[in-house]
């Protein structure tokens, strides 16, 4: 009680001067766990390109019209869109309540009041009816009754309740606007993904297709040998199998390409025969573009990620929400006023009345409530606790992803170069091999195991390129994806000095 009448004695005379207090709030902002710089390697030296076209970097106009199409399509976006302008709806409201609200109404009532009588008397029969009939007709006339009025009533943001509502409000607001973008980003880089997939389906396609051609062939012309009598039937019988087994690996990899574009249609919304006109046009294989927008320090570069920003953006909520609890506990003060004009109508007869009023002035003081504002309170202080770990844990994912896929990116490309090696001296080895066999100086197994080894070096080369492809989409998504934080990104929170512990 000591710290209410303090804290009345204050606010109440600022009150009635249309001004008000506000009790304090915990910080609106907070430390992060940001290392002082990326512990893995940067790609080309951290080069500061602007991650806003990211994709164009690549040239394929195909994969830029792809992520466009998803993003229209997406359910996900169309949710983060909605909950938008529900959170901007929520602001326009909270601001709302810090001014007058202002009410019109508008009356009309017609009736008959009043009540007939019949003079008595003994003058003459004709003449008393007469003058009955004449009283009874102007008491029982019509009354029309017509009113006008403006109503307004204000609350006075004694302790900063509507103030903290207000800025919790924004808060939300440029969260859900953050996370927008970030559905965005998560919806370029699946489609991103969904497409270099389908690009290396099909560029093992075409290996499986290469390798199932040439053990045919080496099987019809071993069946022919062995027709002959210049092979084994042993021999044929590998070969045989050997084209059986490519040409079973050739269906499954078919399979799993039109899989992968059926994955790709669900994303982009584009209709399959469409689509694949569209990828039926000649591909040819892209370098990876000079990353971008990555700096030494994780801080800089961290700030345009919109999901940790939105983390950030709760914990100013957060504690805007614990000042408008702890400012339920205060009293609240209320003006009212009003004013009218009526109008009487009655046999010719009109009269017009002028009204207003100013008042009550509401005074409304919490006594006993069972402990639930106190609970409310820690309620709140227990949910920006939450906001706070919650941010920090979200920092250190983030600099997780970005350091993960700098490890993946650097890996990547370091072993591209061993990859091309191995395909190319494997094809020679194998080309060599095969010579020797039609000349009868190498067996078919030799032929085989020169075989199988050249198919593994080239699977793994369109693997190691697809891996490539989904770091670099991974450093994008990680990055925040070209969006751009604010440049106002936070509302301070107002704080005041009178409040002190209970």
């Amino acid at each position: 009680m000591r710290r209410l009448r303090l804290i009345a004695t204050l606010c109440l005379p600022l009150g009635l001067g249309l001004a008000g207090c506000s009790l304090m709030r915990p910080p609106a902002t907070v430390e992060a766990p940001f290392p002082p710089q990326w512990n893995a390697p940067l790609p080309h030296g951290g080069s500061l390109a602007s991650l806003a076209d990211w994709w164009r970097q690549l040239d394929d106009p195909l994969l830029v019209e792809l992520i466009a199409a998803a993003e229209a399509a997406s359910p996900n976006l169309a949710s983060a869109a909605a909950r938008v302008a529900e959170a901007r709806s929520t602001r326009v409201q909270a601001g709302a309540a810090l001014l007058p609200s202002l009410d019109g109404n508008l009356t009309a009532s017609r009736g008959v009041s009043g009540s007939s009588f019949s003079g008595g008397g003994t003058g003459s029969g004709s003449s008393a009816s007469s003058s009955s009939g004449s009283s009874a007709a102007a008491a029982t006339a019509p009354l029309t009754t017509l009113q006008a009025g403006l109503q307004s009533k204000w609350e006075i943001d004694l302790f900063g309740r509507l103030r903290a509502d207000r800025d919790s409000a924004q808060q939300k607001l440029d969260s859900a606007t953050a996370k927008w973008h970030d559905a965005r980003v998560a919806v370029a880089a699946e489609t991103a993904n969904a497409y270099f997939a389908e690009r290396a389906c099909w560029q093992q396609l075409r290996v499986s297709e290469s390798d199932a051609r040439s053990r045919s062939e080496t099987s019809r012309l071993t069946d022919l040998s062995a027709g002959a009598g210049f092979t084994a039937p042993a021999d044929a019988a590998l070969a045989r199998a050997s084209a059986s087994d490519a040409s079973g690996r050739l269906t499954q990899q078919r399979a799993l390409c039109a899989v992968q574009r059926k994955a790709l249609v669900a994303l982009s919304g584009i209709d399959e025969p469409t689509l694949a006109q569209k990828l039926a046009v000649s591909y040819t294989q892209r370098a990876l573009a000079v990353m971008g927008s990555i700096e030494s320090v994780p801080a800089a570069a961290l700030s345009q990620r919109p999901d940790v920003y939105a983390a950030e953006l709760a914990v100013a909520s957060a504690s805007a929400d614990v000042g408008s609890a702890e400012a339920e506990r205060y009293p609240k003060l209320s003006i009212s006023g009003s004013i009218g004009r009526m109008q009487i109508r009655t046999s010719g007869f009109r009269e017009s009345l002028e009204t207003w009023t100013v008042g009550p002035v509401s005074l409304t003081v919490p006594l006993l409530d069972g402990g639930a504002r106190k609970a409310n309170t820690d309620a709140a202080k227990a949910r920006y606790t939450e906001a706070v770990s919650l941010y920090r844990a979200n920092v250190r994912q983030a600099v997780r992803e970005v350091e993960e896929a700098l490890v993946n990116l650097d890996a990547t490309d370091a072993r591209t170069t061993d990859a091309d090696s191995a395909v190319k001296n494997y094809q020679a080895s194998f080309d060599a091999t095969q010579a020797r066999y039609s000349s009868g100086l190498a067996s078919l197994f030799e032929l085989e195991d020169s075989r199988r080894t050249l198919f593994t070096a080239q699977t793994a080369r369109v693997t190691l390129q697809r891996e490539r492809a989904e770091a670099w989409v991974s450093l994008y998504r990680s990055m925040g994806g070209g969006w751009n934080r604010p440049e106002s990104s936070m509302t301070s929170s107002s704080t005041s000095t009178v409040a002190t512990s209970p």
